[in-house]
């Protein structure tokens, strides 16, 4: 047997699956001494995981013995095997399939190298490391050229390096429907061109002139920019009040850009109503 192989029943199912798929995918078999596809299906998950080296767990449960937990995950008939990642069942399927669809499966869970990279990059990045993170994403993209979120992770890096321009063509490289964080990215890049302003020198100036709709939006941008997002929304919410026409409807445009950056929430609900109220 092989040492990325075990039996696994209830007392030690939380430490070997749930606990265990936090650091690499488990893939768990249930099975009973009765079932000959079973017999024909353990040997190839076994083998399979000798080969991976590693880069899966498999965890064999005698399904007459561990009642409890094929009635949990919803077992009804064997064998059924089950991937777990960072604790949550993710894939699944059932009956002794050939040895390429299960190859097939286990390679729809186990991080690509170019995943691998990218989470390195994210770990660098968070220790504040951003030469190392690109180039970690460098050699990502090397790997796999096509690999949209490697793009979108050094989009973002550059953002904080305040490279507006190569971040915009990362982006502009990545259809707008390929990936979630696509309209928030281009949302965030619309509020990086308000660097140099000063926040209390444009608040005075709106406090001085109310209906200086652009130094409003200026002090939006910025506020929104330093993460003061309901200030920021309050302004745009006021140009809107104040003029729909401004800037072609820029108000509201703004507001429905800040939407997208923030993806959703409490906050964005709130303000979407406060939004409507004034439109309809």
């Amino acid at each position: 047997m092989s040492e990325h192989a075990l039996d696994v029943g209830l007392a030690d199912f939380q430490q070997h699956v749930l606990d265990e798929s936090k650091h690499r995918p488990v893939v768990v078999d249930f099975w009973a001494p009765w079932c000959g596809p079973c017999k024909s299906l353990k040997p190839v998950l076994e083998k399979l995981a000798a080969e991976y080296g590693g880069k899966f767990l498999l965890a064999k449960i005698n399904s007459d013995d561990n009642q409890e937990l094929a009635v949990r995950y919803g077992v009804r008939g064997i064998p059924s095997v089950k991937a777990f990642v960072n604790g949550e069942q993710v894939d699944e399927f059932s009956g002794a399939l050939p040895e390429g669809e299960v190859r097939a499966f286990l390679d729809r869970l186990i991080p690509s190298p170019a995943e691998e990279m990218r989470a390195q990059a994210a770990g660098l990045r968070a220790a504040g490391d951003l030469p190392a993170a690109l180039q970690a994403l460098a050699d990502a993209s090397r790997v796999d050229p096509a690999h949209v979120g490697v793009r979108l992770d050094a989009a973002e890096i550059m953002m904080d390096l305040g490279e507006a321009d190569e971040a915009r063509r990362l982006i502009a490289s990545v259809p707008d429907d390929a990936d979630p964080r696509v309209a928030q990215l281009k949302a965030r890049l619309q509020f990086m061109g308000v660097a140099g302003e000063d926040v209390a020198a444009l608040t005075a100036q709106v406090a001085a002139n109310e209906n200086d709709l652009a130094a409003r939006l200026k002090l939006a941008k910025l506020l929104v920019a330093a993460g003061q997002h309901e200030a920021g929304m309050d302004q745009l919410l006021e140009i809107v009040r104040r003029d729909r026409g401004f800037e072609d409807d820029i108000g509201r445009k703004t507001l429905l850009s800040v939407f997208d950056l923030l993806g959703g929430g409490e906050l964005v609900s709130r303000y979407r109503r406060q939004l409507s109220s004034l439109l309809y």
